[in-house]
């Protein structure tokens, strides 16, 4: 069985909760500490040995791609002053293993639109999706355990996590039955439900495994409201062909997709970093309570 090597990151979104600071950079710049977002994305990614980044992008968003390239004048400029630390952290943003590709989506028609933008790319493999907005902080990384789980199984993984009940309306609710082998097996998935009439509270959370036959199943897919294709109504339609599993990793969720996400994460990994972790800590400490 092939092995998960590539990984989509659909990029293309315009990131209207952060205006205005979206106007002109991509959300996925956005930085928690001294990274941006899509880079705590791609380093999951390439813990779980994927090596071919494909990212569906759209307008505005060259700084990714700049953000991944090689930067020969800044690494010059480090070098010649002597800051070899810096210089190190820039060099070493992407391993030299791991290659780039960029697809424009002319149109956000929906994160199943994207994803089917990637299938000349992928063509017939078994390919990760990973939502940016979702920052998961685990050890080892969401993806990592994922890729361990496909590999035992050679099924769709959905990465899932518990929420509110009053929640259900901003995710894809699975509806989950064991499978014999302590695994949880999806048997329905809905995208955004009302709370009184979704099937459960487990929500897919912006981390994906899926096997190429996603591609047929979008392809036949109905669009929505807006002309939009929807991911989880692929998924649905996979379901009747083969086995798609729920997959609770070990982990802490950041939605940074809302401000209120966003800053958590900010403060959170700015208390852990190793060189202002300790100083933020007593600045925090130090606020009114009131």
């Amino acid at each position: 069985m092939q092995k998960v090597t590539k990984a989509v990151f659909p990029v293309a979104g315009m990131g209207t909760r952060f205006l205005p600071a979206t106007k002109a950079s991509p959300k996925e710049m956005l930085p928690v500490v001294d990274k941006p977002l899509i880079q705590y994305a791609v380093e999951e990614a390439v813990a779980a040995g994927i090596t071919e980044l494909i990212f569906i992008t759209g307008r505005n968003k060259r700084s990714i791609e700049d953000h991944f390239d090689k930067a020969y004048e800044l690494e010059t400029e480090l070098e010649n002053r002597n800051k070899k630390k810096l210089l190190e952290t820039v060099q070493e943003i992407l391993p030299a293993n791991v290659s780039c590709i960029y697809i424009r989506q002319a149109e956000a028609l929906g994160l199943g639109h994207a994803v089917l933008c990637a299938k000349p790319v992928v063509g017939n493999e078994p390919f990760a999706v990973i939502l940016a907005d979702d920052l998961i902080d685990g050890e080892p990384g969401a993806m990592e355990q994922m890729v361990r789980v496909f590999n035992e199984t050679h099924s769709s993984v959905l990465g899932v996590e518990t929420v509110a009940r009053e929640e259900t309306g901003s995710y894809g609710i699975v509806e989950v039955a064991a499978d014999g082998h302590g695994r949880q097996q999806v048997s329905s998935i809905v995208e955004k439900p009302h709370p009184d009439v979704a099937p459960s509270n487990l929500a897919v959370v912006g981390r994906y495994i899926l096997t190429p036959r996603i591609f047929d199943k979008l392809l036949n897919t109905v669009p929505g409201a807006g002309g939009e294709i929807q991911l989880t109504d692929g998924i649905a339609a996979l379901l009747k062909d083969e086995p798609v599993l729920a997959y609770p990793f070990a982990g802490k969720r950041y939605d940074c997709g809302s401000k209120l996400g966003y800053l958590k994460a900010t403060v959170e990994y700015g208390l852990k970093h190793h060189e202002v972790g300790s100083e933020f800590a007593a600045f925090l400490s130090g606020l009114p309570r009131d």
